[in-house]
């Protein structure tokens, strides 16, 4: 098997390639933004890892992936943006997490209360994952804002990742048996 050029060493003099044939400093926003999504997606495979539930992890997976696909589409100009099939987050793909939202809403029960994150490694991971998701977004925001992002759904797909993530944490600490705790004491 062939191996994969691990160092390019195109990108010592501090700037990295979009798709396409465009050069950008590394502090530019694109790069700064795809790079916090490849964070929340590693984030991501630490609670795949520590799950012991198969769908879990399965769902997990599916999740990274279409965050490669996020990352692509952010990663290519927008002029270039048509030329590379398969790499654009559309409605359909917000819809999909939509959906996955209320699926996991029926096993688990959401109060109406911040949660302090920690009560299982897993769901500690997820929270810490959505709150990766929540700065890639807001960083979207601003590529969308300043022209050097073109399509929304980029926006509502991390958006509704979010609270994907959420409801899954939620839904790993109710499988554990843990309640999650509230940021207010009930009396």
């Amino acid at each position: 098997m062939a191996q994969a050029k691990v160092t390019t060493r195109t990108g010592d003099g501090g700037d990295t390639g979009l798709i396409g044939r465009e050069r950008v400093p590394k502090w530019d926003p694109r790069p700064d933004t795809f790079g916090t999504v490849d964070e929340a997606t590693s984030a991501l495979g630490l609670a795949r890892a520590l799950s012991d539930s198969q769908d879990v992890k399965d769902t997990i997976l599916r999740l990274q992936r279409e965050l490669y696909v996020l990352m692509a589409e952010l990663a290519t100009s927008p002029e270039e943006q048509g030329k590379h099939a398969g790499m654009i987050i559309s409605a359909e793909h917000v819809a999909g997490l939509e959906l996955l939202t209320e699926e996991l809403k029926q096993d688990v029960t959401i109060g109406n209360a911040f949660i302090i994150p920690g009560e299982t490694a897993p769901g500690a991971a997820l929270d810490l994952a959505r709150t990766i998701v929540r700065r890639a977004e807001r960083m979207t925001a601003r590529l969308l804002h300043d022209g050097l992002a073109a399509n929304p759904e980029v926006l509502r797909y991390l958006n509704r990742m979010s609270d994907v993530l959420f409801v899954l944490a939620r839904y790993e600490e109710a499988a554990a048996g843990v309640a999650a705790r509230r940021a207010k004491q009930e009396s």
